[in-house]
């Protein structure tokens, strides 16, 4: 049987996220998960906000080329990831939006 966690187990994810709170309150708000399959993790998620996971990527500091793209649900979701170790803390970004494929009007190329 597994180790059942407290909530003091989540202090440092936490305690992250209220000191971001504190210091970004102006950035858009993000999803924002702490678990106990990784508590040493904040995960901060933007869905159609792709300029809201960019602005707390240059807040926190992250490097561009850090960033990982890939595509879900048959092409149709683009998604941007990274992390970075902050204050204790594991944070993971991530933003998900659609991917735009235009129509062709009258079967025209």
């Amino acid at each position: 049987m597994s180790e059942v966690l407290t909530l003091d187990d989540l202090a440092v994810p936490l305690r992250v996220l209220r000191l971001l709170a504190s210091d970004f309150g102006h950035l858009s708000a993000p999803s924002v998960q702490v678990s106990t399959v990784y508590p040493e993790r904040l995960e901060l998620a933007f869905y159609d906000d792709l300029p809201g996971f960019e602005a707390w990527r240059e807040a926190l500091g992250i490097a561009p080329d850090t960033v990982t793209y890939r595509e879900q649900s048959d092409g149709r979701t683009r998604v941007l990831r990274t992390s970075v170790d902050y204050a204790g803390s594991a944070i993971r970004l991530t933003g998900y939006a659609d991917i735009v494929v235009p129509v062709l009007v009258g079967g025209a190329a």
